[in-house]
């Protein structure tokens, strides 16, 4: 298809969007009746329904289909792509570097965030000491990644290094490492990434939540004799309990769907690919389409029970 056509199927699209949007504007402006106001209602939703229909639940639907086909989508196989993803061993470790991303990753980004956010609380350089660690969330995945993989580069220890983490290690009298190459603690150095991006991301939340305690809440602890890490364990997290919910539960969903890393760092190879990631393998490289629909499906309800824990809680606290 030429570049022509394609701005051609895009105008015409662009021009049934607002014609659409047109039609419902003018049944609105004339439809003044409660009936109308019924009318009204069903015309606005209608073109929501229609893309999330479309764009959301057809393609969920497909999929889940898709998983109980072969790798080429020309008959049923049952639960037999599920049955590979928890008995391959390739399959088996790619759920391990999944399992490790998820429990390392919300718990130490998470940790490391509440803990600068606390140390940095009402201190003179508390703007730019905020500033510094909330940065690397300007920075895309990919471009952390490649920041990350000049730390992690190997070179053997008599060649000049280039690599930090190498460097420091042949300036202490170490042998230098294969960060990347080396399973499974490649995959442990790859949720290092992520953590030093998602710290700023938890220090940002957890920092306003901490502003946001009663100072007479604060006073009476101290009245009452409580300090130190009794005044962390007693009032600053159950005070900022609803907060740090949000952002474990963000975190996690963001780790859960991690594929810029994997893919920008070591591309997979090394025993470090993760379910998003095997996803795109199988499904668009080995074009083994019901494997890759088995994962798809296998994130999405991974994905999901988090979704629903943050969602009752967020009503809970509506509700208070």
């Amino acid at each position: 298809m030429s570049t022509g056509e394609k701005l051609v199927q895009l105008v015409i699209v662009i021009a049934l969007f607002v014609g659409v949007m047109a039609v419902v504007l003018v049944i609105a402006d004339r439809l003044k009746s409660k009936r109308g106001e019924s009318l009204q209602t069903v015309a606005f939703l209608l073109p929501a329904v229609l893309m999330i229909g479309i764009g959301l639940l057809y393609p969920a639907v497909r999929t889940m289909y898709e998983s109980f086909r072969n790798a080429a989508s020309t008959g049923f196989v049952g639960f037999e792509n599920y049955q590979t993803i928890f008995t391959n061993g390739d399959q088996l470790t790619v759920l391990r570097n999944t399992a490790l991303w998820v429990i390392l990753t919300p718990i130490l980004a998470t940790f490391i965030g509440l803990v600068y956010a606390i140390l940095i609380d009402r201190s003179r350089f508390e703007k730019f000491a905020k500033a510094l660690i909330f940065l690397p969330m300007a920075i895309s995945l990919v471009g952390a990644s490649l920041i990350w993989k000049f730390v992690y580069d190997y070179r053997s220890t008599e060649n000049d290094q280039i690599g930090l983490a190498n460097q420091i290690l042949k300036s202490l009298g170490f042998d230098t490492y294969r960060f990347l190459l080396t399973d499974p603690w490649n995959t442990i150095f790859l949720v290092v990434i992520l953590i030093w991006v998602q710290a700023g991301f938890a220090m940002t939340i957890l920092s306003a939540s901490i502003k946001a305690i009663p100072d007479d809440i604060v006073e009476a602890a101290k009245l009452d004799g409580v300090s130190g890490v009794r005044m962390f364990r007693y009032i600053t997290v159950p005070s900022i309990r609803p907060s740090l919910i949000v952002v474990l539960t963000a975190i996690s969903i963001t780790t859960l769907k991690v594929f810029d890393i994997v893919r920008t760092a070591t591309g997979g190879n090394f025993k470090t690919s993760v379910l998003a990631y095997e996803f795109y393998v199988q499904s668009f490289r080995s074009f083994n389409n019901g494997l890759g629909a088995a994962l798809a499906v296998l994130l999405f309800v991974l994905v999901l029970p988090i979704v629903i824990y943050n969602i009752r809680q967020m009503r809970r606290l509506e509700a208070q």
